[in-house]
């Protein structure tokens, strides 16, 4: 027998490529399970290619590596057809283990098949071996190495069945595996080796593929073709890991903007969008079912008044309280949404509208407990709407107007209670409705007028100048008064634009009063809170002094002493950027909202006006007098001028006087008139007034 031995480097590098092509196989079962589609068929066929070829090349660096007294060659179309059948066995198995299961049965059949692929690719190769005269074969030997391609396959199978899911600890054991499977690989190989005996006088039949050369390329094309496909597999494995991250976010995000797009922001309760939806799904059930459902149209009685005196923060925190002591009350299948500011709907599934009349009740009398916000006691109760289905309505919009009819019958009924939907309420809630659509078309219809009423300086004159009164000069209701139609022209954001109108309509009529010999008179204008908030305010000021050339001092706008302390430093910036115009402010209804002295003290206003509910009231040592007292001295400490309205009477008149008021108003000296009566006014011909 020819004595054979082994080049120990090509051994190590034999090894080596074992363990990358085992590596390769458990990293592309991964690919494969983690993928879909021509995607997955990709990683199959290409993971299988180089598995194969990382096995096949182990097999031949191996023969390679044996060192024998003659020059080896190879037949070029066997040593083709054992890489061939080395990736058919890998394609194979990486098909077996990419299933969802692996049951004993589906093992047991995949190791056979990869096994003997694995044994036919090996002697397969062998009889690659061109010589004379022939391989000696110990079939001893040659059973003990199919044994072990046979348990090493099923081992490879169940190894890369249960590490093809990815991850940071999968990665670690997969290369444990990997160093497993390497040296059953080699093991199996060098086992098939030994059953080779070569007969002495064993010549080469021809020149072949000569193993010089064949070595060298072997390794290079290999360890290139593993290196790229498991470089190719871990940046898949970044950009899939990094796409995972982007597809979580995204759907983090989606999530928060459905939140955002469905619920409310303050309370997080479901918003209108969402409501509707859901009343339109409890239309369909009590449909189909022939049941009932409850709509209560809800809305919190003198929120406004503690929104007002103790700042949106109180106001936001006791909606909040509001929320939950609600949700503490609810039990069963039921959905609670807001639908802004202090509106409330609640939809219930009821068996009989006693039910609804149950929950309505419960929620009035919990609301009706003071709230502790802060460190104060609030007070506000529930005034509730109940419309049932299918009786009140037959769809979402019908049953939401019917339910907020009856909601308006019990606030005009005393409020703190409930009341279910009558037909007869619907004419309430539709004189307001149809009012609203009028009041879309008064400006444009010219139909919106304003009065003037003098202001005099104290205590009977001259005229110093005029408070525009906006009036409504209804087609079939005739003259409205501001209480009517300006909390609707609020809710509707006419207000804004109604608000800009009254601006320039008071200039352009102080300007021909000015072309008629009054230079010095002013007008005063209201500014409601929403208009205050409009970033456009000052260049809407602006462009309407500059229409009707007027001196920017002869302008005042009046801010309630509420809507300044709202936002009190942002009432700072614009009062400043208004004041620096020329413009003179006034704080309105002074002593009736919440009083902040340190914003006061800061607030660019040139006058203090008193309100009438303290002057109706006013005599010599009440408690009305008192506080009016006190205003005055405090707006004289601030450099500040005093205008008080309200005055009726001739003991008003000098009280007020006598206290130091600058400017009186009132129907004792003047009732608000329009514009061409101004001249029947009295003092009218005081055309020194102002000085």
């Amino acid at each position: 027998m020819l004595v054979s031995s082994y080049d120990q480097p090509l051994v190590i590098v034999s090894f080596i490529v074992a363990f990358l092509a085992s590596y390769t196989a458990l990293d592309m079962a991964g690919r494969v399970a983690t993928s879909s589609g021509k995607a997955a068929l990709i990683w199959l066929f290409g993971g299988g290619f180089a598995m194969g070829i990382g096995i096949w090349s182990m097999h031949f660096i191996g023969m390679l590596a044996m060192n024998l007294p003659m020059v080896m060659s190879y037949s070029a179309l066997l040593t083709a057809l054992s890489m061939l059948i080395a990736i058919a066995a890998s394609v194979f198995a990486l098909w077996i283990v990419c299933d969802g299961e692996l049951p004993l049965l589906r093992l047991t059949t995949g190791a056979l098949v990869l096994g003997s692929g694995v044994v036919a690719m090996h002697y397969t190769g062998m009889a690659a071996l061109m010589f004379e005269p022939g391989i000696d074969w110990n079939w001893g030997w040659i059973a003990c190495s199919v044994a072990i391609a046979l348990a090493a396959s099923g081992a490879a199978l169940w190894l890369a069945f249960n590490l093809r899911k990815n991850g940071s600890r999968v990665a670690w054991l997969r290369a444990g595996a990997s160093i497993i499977m390497g040296i059953a690989i080699a093991g199996m190989h060098y086992t098939g080796m030994a059953a080779a005996s070569f007969p002495p006088g064993s010549h080469a039949t021809h020149t072949g593929v000569n193993s010089n050369w064949l070595a060298i390329l072997v390794m290079v094309v290999t360890l290139s073709i593993l290196g790229i496909t498991l470089l190719v597999s871990m940046l898949d494995a970044r950009l899939q890991a990094r796409t995972s991250v982007l597809a979580s976010s995204l759907a983090e995000a989606n999530r928060e903007l459905a939140q955002l797009a469905l619920h409310d922001n303050l309370t997080r309760l479901p918003n209108r969008i969402l409501l509707e939806d859901r009343l339109d799904q409890a239309i369909n059930k009590a449909t189909r079912e022939k049941s009932q459902f409850a709509l209560m149209f809800m809305d919190l009685d003198g929120f406004k008044a503690v929104n007002d005196a103790f700042g949106h923060h109180i106001g936001d925190s006791l909606l909040i309280a509001v929320t939950e002591r609600m949700n503490e009350k609810m039990q069963g299948h039921y959905t609670l949404a807001r639908l802004g500011g202090d509106e409330f709907v609640l939809l219930i599934e009821i068996d009989d509208p006693n039910d609804a009349a149950t929950v309505a009740d419960g929620l009035v009398k919990a609301i009706d407990a003071p709230f502790e916000i802060s460190r104060y006691e609030l007070v506000v109760s529930l005034s509730i709407g109940i419309a049932v289905y299918p009786g009140d309505g037959v769809d979402e919009r019908e049953l939401l107007f019917n339910a907020d009819a009856a909601m308006y019958h019990t606030k005009n009924n005393g409020r703190n209670g409930y009341n279910f939907f009558q037909p007869s309420m619907n004419t309430i809630a539709q004189n307001q409705l149809q009012l609203i659509n009028d009041l879309w078309l008064a400006q444009d219809h010219q139909q919106l007028r304003l009065f003037y009423q003098p202001k005099y300086c104290a205590p009977q004159g001259p005229i110093l100048g005029f408070e525009a009164l906006l009036r409504w000069q209804h087609p079939e209701r005739g003259l409205l008064t501001p209480d009517v139609f300006l909390p609707l022209a609020e809710k509707t954001g006419l207000i804004v634009t109604i608000g800009n109108w009254v601006i320039n309509e008071a200039l352009r009529q102080l300007r021909v009063w000015h072309l008629q010999g009054h230079p010095h008179w002013s007008v005063a204008v209201n500014l409601s809170a929403l208009q205050f908030e409009q970033s456009s305010l000052v260049e809407t000021v602006v462009q309407a002094l500059d229409r009707h050339l007027i001196p920017p001092e002869l302008l005042t706008l009046e801010v309630t002493e509420t809507t300044a302390m709202r936002d009190p430093d942002e009432s700072v910036r614009i009062l400043t950027e208004l004041t620096r115009l020329g413009v003179k402010a006034s704080i309105d209804d002074f002593g009736t909202g919440y009083s902040s002295l340190l914003y006061l003290k800061r607030l660019p206003a040139s006058e203090l006006k008193i309100d009438r509910a303290f002057v109706n009231e006013l005599q010599s040592e009440t408690e009305d007098a008192t506080i009016v007292s006190a205003i005055v001295a405090l707006a004289q400490s601030l450099n500040l001028k005093v205008v008080a309205e309200g005055v009726e009477t001739e003991e008003q008149q000098a009280f007020l006087t006598g206290l130091g008021c600058n400017t009186l108003q009132g129907y004792l000296l003047g009732r608000p008139v329009p514009a061409e009566k101004v001249s029947e006014l009295k003092n009218y011909t005081g055309q020194q007034a102002g000085a």
